[in-house]
């Protein structure tokens, strides 16, 4: 073949190539469907330092935040796992999917509902979990599958560390009390490696260096700082006693508040324990967030390293809030205040145009299964009651009119109480069995920390009114006819 006749033949292959690198995806095309990293963390309050909070050491959520948009007023449906979990991942609210303790399973009631990981799994997503995504009793779940949901995922992954062989060793001043339910903590020996939230962060990256080339929905569920509060002794030092404090409500602060607002489990103040037992309690709680903020620090430096954070969509939360001794003395979840039913919750979003904001808008948790769906171009089912908070993203403190509503379910005194609450940018409204069993009003422009009750003052009376109505509307008063569990709520 003549060197005319090899050039052109040359020049004809390059062009070919070129015309059919045309019609072919590009790199970016083929990667247009984004991934979807879903962090769980069970029972973390606002005790954050991108939340404010003065003394929590937790660097690595904190610079997720600022690349983020980070959600200060975000409430859940109901402060306890199973039920918020389930809500969460169905997108559903409690009523409709009748869960309110910590046993019954959403499918139950909702057998063909499609969960924010199916949808993702229907549509071509690699759909993974590695931990705590459902629910699970802690420690004793601890490497099960829980309440896990089998249509959910493609592959699930359940470590179990040395926290839970430790067991023997917590201390747990009221022995009477289980360890899951009890101020109960562990400063550990040992590597983050070794803890099961240090093994879910290095079974997480494993799952995203196996699956970078293909969408994926990762569910990363870390434990804690649910009790029992244990982590390596590293975590316990960076938290001296000396800055240790309980926080501070006027001395009077109960007796306007209705006896069915305090969660049942934990009946009298500090469960009776001396201040010094609450401020190591505490402590313990400071050193299992920043244990877990090390580890979520981990898995987001794999998507960095892997070059994944640009085309990675990244939703961070909490179950519910949890108590750290507010209203003097009340401890962990199962209440209507403004410390259980609201909750950490971050979102970002490549190049969404609000990224590096806080929003102070209200937004309720089952807006997360409409927002991630919304973002991957996905269509959330009929069933997800909430709404996408896309423009949220882009405009974070854009006009919202959020309202949110929490519920609990309490096992009462051979009459289970349904207590309801609603919050709206100025107050929290709440009653318990109707009314019957107590009203609150709080007006969060001039009390944040709910320490005065105004539902008896009668010039609040029609804003009470306005509230009551609103709540009816998404929450029954009455009992719940589905069978649950007293001694489980």
């Amino acid at each position: 073949m003549s060197q005319f006749c090899s050039l052109n033949l040359w020049r004809w292959l390059l062009s070919a190539v070129v015309l059919l690198s045309a019609g072919a995806p590009s790199l970016s095309a083929a990667s247009a469907k984004p991934n979807v990293l879903f962090i769980a963390i069970d029972d973390l309050a606002n005790a954050l330092g991108c939340y404010g909070n003065p003394v929590v050491k937790s660097p690595n959520i904190d610079r997720l935040a600022k690349m983020a948009v980070r959600f200060d007023r975000a409430y859940c449906q109901l402060p306890l796992c199973n039920p918020s979990r389930a809500s969460v991942l169905s997108g559903m609210r409690p009523d409709a999917i009748t869960v309110y303790d910590l046993d019954r399973h959403f499918r139950e009631q909702v057998p063909n509902v499609v969960t924010l990981p199916q949808l993702f799994k229907q549509n071509g997503w690699f759909s993974a979990r590695v931990g705590k995504l459902y629910h699970y009793d802690v420690p004793r779940g601890i490497g099960t599958d829980g309440l896990d949901d089998k249509p959910s995922w493609d592959v699930v992954v359940n470590p179990k560390g040395r926290d839970v062989q430790d067991e023997a060793l917590i201390t747990n001043p009221t022995p009477e009390k289980a360890v899951s339910a009890a101020l109960s903590w562990l400063r550990a020996e040992g590597t983050d490696e070794e803890q099961t939230d240090g093994m879910i962060a290095t079974e997480a990256i494993k799952l995203l260096e196996q699956h970078r080339d293909k969408p994926f929905f990762l569910g990363v569920g870390f434990f804690r700082p649910h009790t029992p509060f244990v982590a390596p002794k590293k975590y316990f030092d960076l938290y001296p006693m000396s800055q240790i404090q309980l926080p501070k409500a006027p001395a009077n602060d109960r007796d306007d508040i209705p006896k069915a607002a305090f969660a049942h489990n934990c009946p009298i103040p500090n469960y009776g324990l001396p201040e010094d037992t609450c401020r190591e309690a505490l402590q313990a709680y400071y050193a299992c967030v920043s244990f877990v903020d090390a580890q979520v620090g981990r898995v987001l430096d794999a998507l960095d390293r892997l070059k994944l954070t640009d085309n990675t969509i990244i939703v961070l939360w909490s179950d519910h809030g949890y108590h750290l001794g507010e209203h003097n003395g009340i401890w962990q979840k199962r209440c209507l205040f403004e410390e259980s039913a609201r909750a950490p919750m971050i979102i970002y979003a490549p190049h969404a145009k609000g990224n590096g904001k806080p929003s102070k808008q209200i937004v309720e948790f089952i807006d997360m299964y409409p927002t991630v769906a919304d973002l991957c171009g996905l269509t959330a089912p009929k069933t997800a009651a909430g709404r996408s908070l896309r423009p949220l993203l882009d405009n974070p403190n854009r006009n919202w009119k959020g309202t949110a509503f929490t519920q609990i379910l309490r096992p009462g005194d051979g009459h289970p109480v349904v207590g309801r609450s609603v919050r709206t940018d100025r107050w929290r409204y709440s009653d318990w069995d109707g009314g019957k069993a107590g009203e609150e009003l709080y007006d969060h422009q001039n009390d944040p920390h709910e320490f005065t009750n105004l539902a008896a003052d009668p010039k609040y009376q029609p804003v009470i009114k306005q509230l009551r109505s609103q709540l009816s509307d998404k929450i029954s008063a009455d009992v719940p006819l589905t069978p649950f569990n007293p001694k489980r709520l």
